[in-house]
């Protein structure tokens, strides 16, 4: 597997690009951080993942100007503030929740990604970056007080019940969602395997709701997939961005191959893909580039300037690509949609992406706790950014199913049912003139219409190719 050089040398703790959870950046190659466009410590004494040690620092920012001095007045306001409920509040509050709250209103008043992180939040990173936990199989982020699902994960329980991306969770276990209780809850989604969870969901323009019943399970997500649509032509399905997800897709393609042989073209489904892992989207997109710029990012601190290149190596030899997108199509997975468009490799068919294009660095404030602020932006290799844009397919698709159209029995279809026909002097005994791949492709239209088309696009740009690359 083959890693992007980046400069300058990273001291932020991680580089983080997803919507609901943290992604990786390494740190001179050698190790990872999440890929939310966020830099990511995990504290001793079990970290997360392979992460800088927890003395790490983010260097602080100039001073700020002299006009912009926090007055006397503003202290002595918070202090009134915190202690009219500390005295007032109709319950009971301590010492150590009200600043908890106090901490986690100042970082959720800036943006919806930066948040405080207590022992319970950084061990769920660590699940996060790994894949590996016990829940329901969803991506969910906080919006306007409420549970919006990004997207659910393959093959879990989430997915199995019909959750969409798009979706708003309503109630857990009957209790409404509202800005007051939307941490708790949230929490809820996760527990113990095997145990119950019911769930009231709104799926996206609908005023319907409906009631799921739900069993945690343990997930632990394989984040690729890899086969032949059809002879020749490769589909390769990223999930997610994990800590192995380059290396499981440069071996699984590679295994493809070895099998079948040379590809004449791939689609790369990134649809309903919340992000994942810096390193592996630097990674994947890599194994798909001779060179070029992959991603950059730019903020305020010298070491948030950082820039990821492709090296020699394009493990399809130039075989054309088709990339799959939705509007659950984020972070990290828009960082390889954008250098793979920018760079001229793929197109991008499919829906816009969602648009998170800003980074996160993770500073630890002690062995149980740190805070995750927005540090930076990220640029795709022309210096777009995409955030709160998304990135533009290339050629657009609407989300539509296709059914078979009921029609009567043909009698004749062709010449060779005519009374009488001369023969094909050339026919092979046993030749089966009607089939032809439309029932092939008629079920593939009918199970997923956007990857149909998105074959049939593949086909014609294949084409194009010279010889020696269809072969």
């Amino acid at each position: 597997m083959r890693f992007s050089t980046r400069s300058p040398t990273v001291s932020l703790t991680a580089l983080l690009l997803t919507v609901p959870f943290l992604l990786t950046v390494p740190r001179a190659h050698a190790q990872s951080v999440p890929a939310d466009s966020s830099s990511v410590a995990a504290p001793a004494p079990a970290p997360p993942v392979d992460l800088p040690a927890t003395d790490t620092r983010a260097r602080a920012p100039a001073s700020a100007a002299p006009n912009d001095q926090v007055s006397l007045d503003d202290i002595r306001n918070f202090s009134r503030v915190y202690e009219v409920v500390r005295q007032a509040y109709v319950e009971k509050v301590d010492n150590k929740t009200l600043m908890k709250a106090a901490i986690t209103g100042m970082l959720s008043g800036l943006d919806p990604h930066s948040e405080y992180l207590d022992k319970d939040g950084l061990t769920q990173l660590s699940e996060d970056t790994t894949g590996e936990y016990s829940g329901l199989g969803i991506e969910v982020l906080q919006v306007d007080g409420g549970l919006h699902i990004v997207s659910p994960i393959d093959d879990t329980p989430a997915a199995r019940a019909g959750i969409k991306a798009g979706d708003n969770i309503v109630k857990i276990n009957g209790t409404l969602i509202d800005p007051g209780n939307v941490d708790e809850m949230f929490k809820q989604l996760r527990g113990k395997p095997g145990s119950k969870i019911d769930l009231t969901i709104a799926h996206d323009k609908s005023d319907k709701l409906i009631d799921l019943h739900l069993v945690r399970e343990n997930i632990a997500v394989s984040s690729v997939k890899v086969r032949e649509l059809e002879p020749g032509y490769a589909y390769l399905r990223v999930s997610q961005f994990q800590d192995d997800t380059a290396g499981d897709l440069e071996r699984k393609l590679g295994e493809l191959i070895q099998k079948n042989g040379a590809q004449k073209g791939a689609v790369l489904d990134l649809r309903n893909n919340p992000g994942g892992l810096l390193t592996a989207a630097v990674g994947v997109s890599d194994e798909f580039l001779d060179s070029g710029t992959i991603v950059t990012t730019r903020g305020r601190l010298q070491d948030a300037n950082m820039s990821f290149n492709a090296h020699p190596g394009d493990r399809l030899n130039g075989a054309p690509m088709i990339v799959l997108t939705n509007n659950g199509t984020a972070s990290a997975a828009e960082i390889v949609s954008g250098a793979l468009k920018d760079n001229h490799r793929a197109l991008i068919m499919g829906q816009r992406t969602f648009g998170k294009g800003v980074v996160q660095t993770v500073v630890p404030l002690d062995a149980e706790h740190a805070v995750k602020i927005t540090t930076a932006r990220y640029y795709t290799p022309n210096g777009t950014s995409i955030q709160a844009e998304g990135i533009k397919p290339d050629i657009a698709l609407a989300d539509l199913t296709v059914n078979k159209a009921d029609s009567g029995p043909v009698l004749i279809s062709s010449e060779a049912d005519l009374p009488n026909h001369l023969a094909n002097e050339h026919a092979k005994t046993g030749n089966d003139i009607n089939d032809d791949g439309s029932a092939a492709d008629g079920k593939l239209a009918t199970s997923d219409y956007a990857l149909s088309q998105a074959l049939n696009v593949l086909k014609g740009m294949a084409l194009r190719q010279p010889a020696a690359v269809r072969r």
